[in-house]
């Protein structure tokens, strides 16, 4: 592996040049978003949090589906629009409760394609989609879908937690394959019984229950290093991490396999005496995890290969976000 050509590749990757724009979208909403005085967490996370009391804190997130995942195989994006609200929710330690959605569509035939995929992502994944809204007459196809959960006060998942000190865990389900049409989908849940998905999500709220992990996010577009990457900047600190160490299936090479977006995958930074329960959780549901690195003070995320020690992000120089989590006690 040349670990220069490596840097190169992600640094322009297209699934974390795409999450530039965070910043200057929030940034517009910087002094509104704790409006009413619920909210508790800041942007930046993969799911916002308000206070209903009770000790609960209500779950909100949304993800827009991709256009070129879109263009590629409608009945997919479906059916990933389910999964990557799922593990949102999921990486913040929560349980899944609800979903809607706003369909606009131009074509009947791919209309009919994405409700297939969805059905068929409500059925694996347990979590049902209770409404939402059609635009039948867009000049263009396009889903989003808003998700909904709950999770305790005090066992919430963070972005922003990361500790100096802290190990890194990324856990990866290894047992999948690349979609035909979209090979940078690591397809791990298909083929999977909606029993064992399901355990994959609720595994998280065990480990936030037990309070096993300071920091967590569920891998996405950006990949494995870009979802490190975010976390990093979240928490303000930096990381040293051995690429050898990253759980992989190798019949995908490095390059692709840090790009990808797995159906189960997750980056978590824990307390050492954590790290064994954590990993013997992930393991019991078919997520290969390993300790990857530590959380360092210098703000950098720098990547090991052998004999080779590289700086992939300077986050006093770059950004991925540009978003540092701010958390309302």
């Amino acid at each position: 592996m040349d670990l220069n050509a490596l840097i190169n590749s992600i640094r322009n990757f297209e699934g974390i040049k795409r999450k530039n724009l965070i910043k200057d979208v929030t940034g517009m909403l910087h002094d509104s978003y704790n409006i009413g005085g619920r909210t508790i967490l800041g942007f930046g996370d993969d799911a916002s949090a308000i206070n209903i009391g009770n000790n609960q804190l209500l779950l909100l997130a949304a993800d827009g589906m991709w256009g070129k995942l879109m263009d590629a195989d409608p009945r997919w994006a479906g059916y990933c629009s389910v999964l990557v609200n799922v593990n949102d929710i999921a990486a913040m330690g929560g349980i899944p409760m609800g979903m809607t959605n706003i369909l606009s569509v131009q074509d009947h035939e791919v209309c009919k394609a994405i409700m297939q995929g969805v059905r068929e992502g409500v059925h694996k994944f347990g979590v049902p989609m209770v409404g939402g809204h059609v635009h039948p007459d867009t000049p263009y196809n396009a889903l989003d879908v808003s998700i909904t959960g709950l999770v305790g006060r005090d066992d919430i998942i963070t972005s922003g937690g990361a500790q100096v000190g802290d190990i890194i865990i990324v856990g990866i389900d290894l047992d999948g394959k690349p979609h035909s049409k979209f090979p940078l989908n690591w397809d791990t849940t298909t083929m999977k019984s909606p029993e064992m998905v399901q355990e994959q999500i609720k595994v998280m709220n065990r480990i936030a229950s037990k309070h096993l992990v300071t920091a967590g996010r569920d891998i996405s577009n950006p990949g494995t290093l870009g979802t490190l990457g975010m976390l990093l900047e979240s928490s303000n600190v930096g990381a040293v991490i051995d690429v050898e160490k990253i759980p992989r299936n190798d019949i995908v090479d490095w390059d692709d396999w840090l790009k990808l977006y797995p159906g189960s995958g997750f980056v978590l930074t824990a307390e050492e005496k954590n790290a064994d329960e954590c990993l013997k959780l992930l393991e019991d549901v078919n997520i290969t995890s390993n300790i990857i690195g530590t959380i360092i003070e210098d703000k950098k995320l720098y990547l090991t290969y052998k004999n080779q020690k590289k700086v992939l992000f300077n986050f006093d120089e770059d950004k991925i976000m540009g978003v540092k989590e701010e958390i309302s006690k």
